[in-house]
Formats: C-alpha cells, structure tokens, sequence
C-alpha cells in the first residue's frame, strides 16, 4: 500500500504546508525587491549632496532634511509642473474611459453593419508606434493652433488610449447579463438612462482598472510633453524634473526629494484603489 502523505492537527498536507510557506517567502522577498528603490529613494530625499557620497545608501543621516521638500516646492516651480500633470491626467483619464465606454456599449449592445470595421480599426491603433505620429500630430497641431497649448496632450494621450481602454473593457461589456437590460427596456427605460443608470455602475471595477493604467501612462509620459509644450509655465512634471535636475546638478538631497515627489501620487492612488483594481481584473478575467 502506498504510504498516505503526513497531516497535521487541521488535517492539511505536511508538504502543501510548506509549499505554502515557500511561497509566501518568495512573495515576501519580491514585494523587499520592489520597495527597496523607493526606500533608498526616500533616504537620498533627506539627505544633503555630501551625506549622499559619504554615507551608506540605506543610512539615514543624523538631521533629516524635510527642507529638501519645501524648497523644491517653493522654489523649483514643482508646484506649478505639479498641478498641471494632475488636471492634465484627470482630464484625459477621465475623457478616455468615457468615451471608451461608449464606445464599448455601442460594439457589445447595438446592431449595426460598421461594428466589426470600427472594432478592427480601434485594434489596429494600438499597433501604431508613438513616435511615428510625433511630426504629423505636430503639422495638425500647427495648422489648429493647438502648439504650446495643453489641449493638444489630452487629445493626444486619449487617442492612444482608447484602444488599450475599450479592449480592457470589451470582455467584461460581453460578459455582463443581458436580461437586466431587457427588464429595464420593457419598464420603459431609454437607452442613455440605461447606459447612465445600470451599465455604468456595474461597471465600476473595471472602470478604475482601466484608469489606473491610463494615469500611469499620461502622468509618466514625456515625448508629447517636450515636443508640444514649449512654455515653462504649461510644462508637466516628468519635463519639469528634467529642467530641475540640469538647473540644480549639484544639489542632490534637492533632486532626490523632487524625484519622491513626482511618484508619490502614483503611489498613493495605487494603495487607495489596489482592492478595486484586483476585483476588477478578477471580474474580467472570469466574465470575458
């Protein structure tokens, strides 16, 4: 007779135990990997340039110099770049997962002849490389008056958008029950109450996952930015921590705390939404 695998008092495998226990240190010694940068980055963000050399990397130095925060602030202009990579990103993740929801709707809910022409042309944009568009976006932009202005960016960063967005959100449109819409259409309810009143919220998941891959792409982005934006004041802040970094080279403990800055909202919304961002993968994952 085969000899039965050891149980413990619950019951459970001796060896799924440890598997089990493997596993999590692995996990454990990835998530140390990932954070360990943004430690060291934090470190380097209270120190001043010569702490920086004649320290330890992960030491912290006897004085912390929060200071480092406050004159890049105040005296950097961070401020100003910041504000306009949080209204530029707000408004184009906002547009984007919009009209990628309309878009949506009408592919997966309305019968029309040009629906798989339209579908094959929104695939086809993400196959188009970012840097092929540049001079002619520039040309268009020129002709429309939109050089050095911010619109052109949102335009931009929802054109490309769009597609990664509407195929993020296509398996779950698919997937999600038919018969609620017919209930709400015999109740009497119209098309756009139907698509703002029931598709919308049971939408929600998806939707922030879609956001958040789309806020990591428009706040993170730089060519548009240096090829469209000449003026200082329009800048964001991935061009506006390039201009600093060339403006004070020699003070590190500066650098440091202006490159903290520029990820802290990334990071911040990530741990707000990371529950919503793994229902929604989840939810689509098992729906599409």
């Amino acid at each position: 007779m085969a000899a039965r695998p050891r149980t413990n008092a619950s019951g459970r495998s001796v060896f799924a135990g440890t598997g089990r226990g493997a596993l999590y240190l692995v996990l454990i010694a990835a998530a140390a990997l990932q954070v360990l940068p943004l430690v060291w980055l934090l470190f380097f963000s209270l120190k001043n340039s010569q702490e920086v050399f004649s320290m330890p990397a992960f030491a912290l130095p006897k004085r912390l110099r929060w200071e480092n925060y406050e004159n890049v602030w105040s005296q950097g202009n961070i401020e100003r770049y910041f504000v306009n990579s949080v209204w530029i990103t707000a408004a184009s993740v906002a547009l984007t997962v919009l009209l990628a929801s309309f878009v949506t709707f009408a592919l997966t809910r309305m019968r029309w002849k040009l629906r798989p022409a339209v579908l094959g042309l929104f695939m086809i944009g993400m196959m188009i490389p970012v840097h092929s568009t540049l001079i002619p976006l520039f040309i268009l932009f020129q002709k429309l008056g939109l050089i050095d202005n911010q619109a052109n960016l949102i335009l931009s960063y929802t054109a490309f958008n769009l597609p990664i967005t509407i195929m993020i959100l296509l398996g779950f449109y698919m997937a999600l029950p038919r018969e609620i819409e017919e209930a709400a259409v015999m109740d009497g309810c119209g098309v756009n109450r139907m698509f703002l009143r029931i598709v919308l919220p049971m939408t929600g998941s998806v939707m922030v996952t879609a956001a958040i891959i789309n806020m990591i792409y428009n706040w993170n982005e730089f060519i548009f930015v240096n090829t469209f934006i000449s003026s200082d004041k329009l800048k964001t802040l991935t061009v506006g921590v390039q201009n600093f970094v060339g403006q004070y080279m020699s003070d590190w403990g500066a650098i440091g705390a202006t490159l903290m800055i520029s990820i802290l909202p990334i990071l911040i919304v990530f741990f707000l939404l990371s529950n919503r961002i793994v229902e929604g993968i989840a939810a689509g994952s098992v729906k599409g």
